[in-house]
């Protein structure tokens, strides 16, 4: 019996450079490509922004540019069969709720590694996703 499943993994992306390091390392580890989600959450908008009150930014035009820069960064063979997603909303929640709905079995996430005082202020999101996703959460520190 495998310690990890390979079938239906998430790896999360904020498209930092320890993102694309656990995206890189997921496809080695995972004998097919098609089988690995990429999943990137956009923050809501809020209404105050001057784009928002201009009308000239929405979600629409925002995972627009989310699905150009993952194809810009993310050409090639090796990622062709790659099942890219973008959601809207806090990113712990939107991830938990990306591996219910996909029977995701593995969720590969990076750790920024941050201490102290930005730690408690910005949070942890992969210490979130481990505590509510619906499956075994495989933290990548640096």
């Amino acid at each position: 019996m495998a310690l990890f499943t390979t079938d239906q993994v998430l790896v999360p992306t904020d498209f930092s450079g320890a993102a694309n390091r656990v995206l890189e390392d997921t496809l080695a580890f995972v004998a097919d490509a098609g089988q690995v989600h990429v999943l990137h959450v956009l923050p809501n908008l809020n209404p105050g922004e001057p784009g928002v009150m201009w009308k000239t930014i929405d979600n629409r035009s925002r995972t627009d540019h989310v699905y150009q820069e993952f194809q810009k960064r993310y050409s090639g063979p090796l990622y062709e069969r790659v099942q890219f997603q973008v959601a809207i909303g806090d990113p712990s929640n939107q991830i938990a709720h990306y591996a219910q709905v996909h029977a995701i079995n593995l969720i590969v996430i990076p750790s920024h590694g941050r201490k102290g005082i930005s730690h408690f202020l910005l949070g942890s999101v992969a210490e979130r996703v481990s505590r509510c996703a619906p499956c075994p959460v495989l933290i990548v520190r640096r």
